[in-house]
């Protein structure tokens, strides 16, 4: 294949597709062509000489809440049942972590564990990566009470949050709670709390991100916090800038 014909390809695509699928697609190209040049089976990538689309982001599309909806959301949760216990601390893992919903629903019980006399949280990140950090003293004491109700504790390599036995949502199965139940979960804990954001499980990633910057934190602490490569990245979720927006609209006294 020829740089020409690479060309050609991704101009046809961007009649179909945007400009992110066309950058993406071009990326796994020049990949490929790569391991082929690397294998010997060919000289060059043709695909390194073709520029792909310009598109840059600047802010994430990931819906946020402010810190009082989430304490809102958050107190709205029932603590007199098993499955509220489960639910609060899930809810709060992603927030005080900055984790994504996969990286939490793959935690086993032994990835809460005591490190100098403080609560520590391991999370299972994108291509098996381990990453561990401290507990927020809230989200400790939220996991202390949620497995001290479940009784799950001295099963170390069982999941850390599972599914509900039954309806009653008193006792819980073995199993590890599915990524599409934690989304169920949270939209409808959001709706109990009369929250009208349209949330998602990544809300809470990026909702973290935000307060904690709010809050006099930095961008590369953030960084390392969140497991992120870059901290260009990090900064997709950094929403400080819509309170700045929101006051300015406000002073359009009509």
């Amino acid at each position: 294949m020829q740089p020409v014909h690479v060309a050609a390809y991704v101009k046809e695509l961007q009649g179909k597709a945007s400009a992110p699928t066309v950058k993406q697609r071009l990326a796994a190209l020049r990949m490929l062509f790569d391991w082929l040049v690397t294998g010997q089976v060919i000289a060059v990538n043709p695909a390194h000489a073709v520029r792909g689309p310009k598109h840059s982001v600047k802010k994430g599309k990931t819906p946020v809440l402010s810190a009082a909806e989430v304490r809102e959301l958050l107190d709205a949760i029932e603590t007199d049942s098993l499955i509220g216990l489960r639910d609060r601390a899930l809810i709060g893992l992603m927030v005080y972590t900055f984790a994504r919903v996969g990286a939490v629903l793959k935690m086993r019980v032994e990835d809460y564990f005591v490190q100098e006399r403080r609560g520590w949280v391991r999370l299972h990140e994108k291509g098996g990566k381990l990453h561990s950090l401290p507990c927020h003293h809230n989200l400790e004491d939220w996991l202390d009470e949620y497995l001290s109700a479940a009784g799950i504790e001295n099963d170390r390599q069982g999941p850390l949050f599972r599914t509900a036995a039954d309806r009653s949502g008193r006792a819980l199965t073995k199993n590890a709670l599915y990524q599409q139940d934690a989304y169920r979960m949270i939209r409808r804990r959001a709706l109990a709390a009369g929250i009208k954001t349209e949330i998602g499980c990544h809300t809470f990633r990026a909702t973290g991100i935000t307060a904690y910057l709010k809050n006099g934190g930095r961008l590369e602490i953030a960084q390392q916090m969140a497991n992120h490569e870059s901290a260009r990245t990090t900064g997709l979720y950094d929403r400080r800038g819509d309170d700045v927006s929101l006051d300015e609209v406000e002073k359009i006294g009509i």
